[in-house]
């Protein structure tokens, strides 16, 4: 695990490939603001909006450090300064208004229709400034007979299909780890689509809006779903701790009650398997050799495999499998996860100084540049801790401005 006490030489140039890039990061939770982190790691500017008095939601979501803001948005709301102002205002959207005119992007993630009511629609914004880049995160997108619903990553994951998938073949539905994976991935895409949108105005000289909901998102990563279906009909379950394409793939328990992971996704990897296990000849075109015959079969190859990796505890088979080149891997957990020497060698986590001078392990960024990588500069910053020095360089308001607007609850 690396380390660092926080932010490095502010002064000296920024060689990172987003240096220069401004953004105004509106949303709250995780979507959108995970893409803004995304730009900001690779050294985009990111101006958070927030409003007064609470801040974004995600500053309470989650484990509390130090009786103040939570560990989540430490680690998510890095990288960026936050400025307090109410867009419900009039006299906040129109401060906002100043704000676009020296911004690359914004991104949002109000439900549909929302910055239209306060005046601060696509075409208000992009008359403003017509370079501008408008993110737009919501949970069905921003058209459709579903737009104005509300949307979470739990919502996304079920409607999109991902939930009917995980569990096991006799249980319920589950959340494949409790985690909100729709609001990461959809992140991903919207910083994507910035970068495209960017490359793109560098030869129109043009903005754009992006539109990415959370539900197309999830359904995009599920593989043959859709043609699967379509072809054939075939309405994929729950297959629990294995996958019906291939055989053996899945999780299986050692001798010591620890699991590991097996991925043989092809014959010869099985002809590997069955060397390890000391029974070449299940290896057999006649026997499990072919992957259709090993489908045709899959309970009784299944058992094999079990009952072999039942034979031994866990790091003897991995130790096997590593000799033989089996595909597999611990199934850890987060406590195994910091003692790995692996995860410790590539750095990827990294332990930063909050402002108090607390330490706090974060993941680290993904993906890695060779030449020009990115950075954790900074944990989630306070509530509003660049709000006067933000308003006044890019809004052109005075101390007395601030002040009143402040009194006003505006900021």
């Amino acid at each position: 695990m690396s380390t660092t006490d926080g932010p490095g030489d502010m002064g000296a140039a920024d060689d990172r490939p987003l240096a220069g890039i401004r953004v105004l990061d509106l949303a709250t939770f995780i979507a959108a603001p995970f893409a803004a982190t995304t730009l900001a790691e690779f050294g985009a500017e990111i101006i958070k909006i927030e409003q007064p008095g609470g801040g974004d939601p995600w500053r309470r979501y989650g484990t509390p450090k130090d009786g103040g803001d939570s560990l989540a948005w430490k680690s998510e709301g890095r990288n960026r300064t936050s400025v307090t102002l109410d867009l419900r205002e009039p006299e906040g959207a129109e401060i906002l208004k100043r704000l676009v005119r020296h911004a690359d992007v914004v991104c949002e993630n109000f439900r549909p229709g929302t910055l239209e009511r306060w005046g601060l629609g696509w075409d208000v914004l992009s008359e403003i400034n017509p370079r501008l880049i408008l993110l737009r995160v919501s949970g069905f997108g921003q058209d459709g007979p579903y737009r104005d619903r509300p949307g979470f990553a739990r919502i996304a994951h079920a409607f999109a299909g991902l939930v009917h998938l995980a569990g096991m073949p006799d249980g319920p539905p589950v959340t494949p780890g409790s985690t909100s994976l729709a609001d990461y991935v959809t992140g991903l895409n919207g910083a994507v689509g910035i970068l495209m949108a960017l490359r793109a105005r560098d030869k129109t000289g043009r903005g754009q809006v992006i539109d990415v909901s959370l539900y197309e998102s999830i359904f995009r990563v599920l593989d043959e779903l859709a043609p699967a279906y379509k072809e054939a009909g075939i309405v994929r379950g729950r297959e629990g701790t294995r996958t019906l394409n291939a055989v053996p793939h899945g999780h299986y328990q050692a001798g010591d009650g620890q699991w590991l992971a097996v991925a043989c996704t092809s014959d010869r990897m099985f002809a590997r398997f069955a060397e390890m296990m000391g029974r070449p000849e299940l290896a057999a075109a006649d026997a499990f050799g072919e992957v259709g015959r090993r489908l045709a079969h899959y309970d009784e190859v299944d058992a094999l495999v079990r009952d072999y990796i039942a034979g031994a505890d866990r790091e003897t088979v991995l130790e096997r499998c590593r000799a033989h080149q089996v595909p597999a891997g611990p199934v850890n957990t987060i406590a195994d996860i910091f003692a790995d020497p692996h995860v410790a060698a590539r750095g990827t986590m990294v332990e930063i100084d909050d402002v108090s001078g607390n330490p706090v392990t974060v993941p680290n960024v993904v993906p890695r540049l060779s030449e020009t990588p990115g950075r954790v500069d900074r944990l989630g910053p306070p509530l509003g801790d660049g709000t006067e020095r933000i308003l006044s360089e890019f809004a052109d308001l005075t101390p007395e401005d601030i002040t009143r607007l402040r009194a006003g609850g505006v900021i």
